[in-house]
């Protein structure tokens, strides 16, 4: 899942009074992670610890997430005429 904006991501992790840290321990995964994803030096991660961001942050996933989408598929989906 790409990353909508990293500022959104940390004012929601002040807004619920945490942390990137206290974040990346809910969320199972690193602090460093985390860091990246505000920073914007990661913009995207797997689906499943996207979903466990947005709930420790008590959010909908796609307040913070967006799906990645394939060049070729899109490319695949305009030459069968479906865009």
């Amino acid at each position: 899942m790409r990353l909508q904006s990293g500022n959104t991501l940390q004012a929601l992790i002040e807004q619920r009074g945490l942390n990137q840290s206290r974040l990346a321990e809910a969320a199972g995964c690193s602090r460093s992670f985390i860091n990246g994803l505000c920073s914007g030096q990661r913009r995207s991660c797997t689906d499943e610890l996207a979903a466990r961001i947005a709930e420790v942050l008590l959010v909908p996933l796609d307040v913070l997430f967006a799906p990645n989408v394939s060049p070729t598929w899109g490319l695949a989906v305009s030459k069968m005429g479906v865009a």
